[in-house]
């Protein structure tokens, strides 16, 4: 079979499942795994795909495009569940918390209820809305809302936080790269991110397989801002070594 043939299998199939896997393609093409890794190289400049840790997943979406908030709360929702058992281990009874508008910290505050006198801090219309009825204290920023992300962003949101201290800053994103470090789709919401970080004793980023060696529109901060990385499955090697080296800890 043809190099070109071979690739556009591989397109053909990533399209189907949304996912592909170096050992599978290898098996099922009677290649070595290291062809399949410079076709899905090739693929990749041809923007047809994005390479993740094992293989490669349909590139369906642009480093500006903006998800609404109800489609994300809908991908990926095993992964965050996952997440979310391993990252519940890290917050205490007595805790104040500030938390952006992912859907994946939110996700983890539903396995928090049983924590006594916890502090919600957070820019989260959707947050504030769910957990009204719940032993949160919640303190909500106020702000311009993007609509898209239920989020409020802006000056006063912003100028909000500043007032606060928090022991733990919970936060998603929406690229993860090595050298680039934690990613964001628009800016209004990266510089909320930035103060959250700026505010908080500790800082947890949760990010499921997806976000690894993707980049986004603008860059919200570097991985050695990042204390702890709460992920659902173990990435390659190469972000071991990237994250060792920038005192990152990486639970998976």
């Amino acid at each position: 079979m043809l190099g070109i043939e071979r690739r556009q299998r591989i397109v053909d199939k990533i399209k189907q499942d949304k996912k592909v896997y170096v050992s599978e393609l290898s098996r099922l093409f009677k290649v070595t795994e290291e062809t399949i890794r410079r076709d899905l190289e090739k693929l990749e400049n041809e923007n047809l795909l994005r390479r993740s840790y094992g293989g490669a997943i349909l590139n369906e979406q642009q480093t500006s495009e903006d998800i609404s908030f109800m489609k994300r709360s809908t991908i990926n929702s095993e992964s965050k569940e996952a997440i979310a058992q391993k990252a519940q281990e890290l917050i205490n009874d007595g805790d104040t918390i500030m938390v952006d508008s992912s859907t994946t910290c939110l996700t983890l505050l539903h396995h928090l209820k049983e924590r006594r006198n916890i502090t919600i801090i957070t820019n989260s219309i959707r947050l504030a809305y769910d957990f009204s009825a719940s032993p949160f204290r919640i303190i909500s920023t106020g702000g311009t809302l993007r609509a898209n992300s239920m989020a409020l962003t802006g000056t006063a949101t912003c100028n909000a936080l500043q007032r606060y201290y928090a022991d733990v800053v919970l936060i998603s994103c929406k690229g993860l790269d090595s050298k680039r470090g934690v990613m964001e789709s628009n800016e209004e919401e990266s510089a909320v991110k930035q103060v959250m970080l700026a505010q908080a004793k500790k800082s947890l980023l949760l990010v499921d397989q997806s976000k690894f060696d993707k980049t986004a529109f603008v860059q919200t901060c570097s991985l050695a801002d990042i204390d702890t990385i709460v992920t659902n499955t173990a990435p390659e090697k190469h972000w071991q070594k990237a994250l060792t080296q920038a005192q990152v800890e990486l639970i998976c």
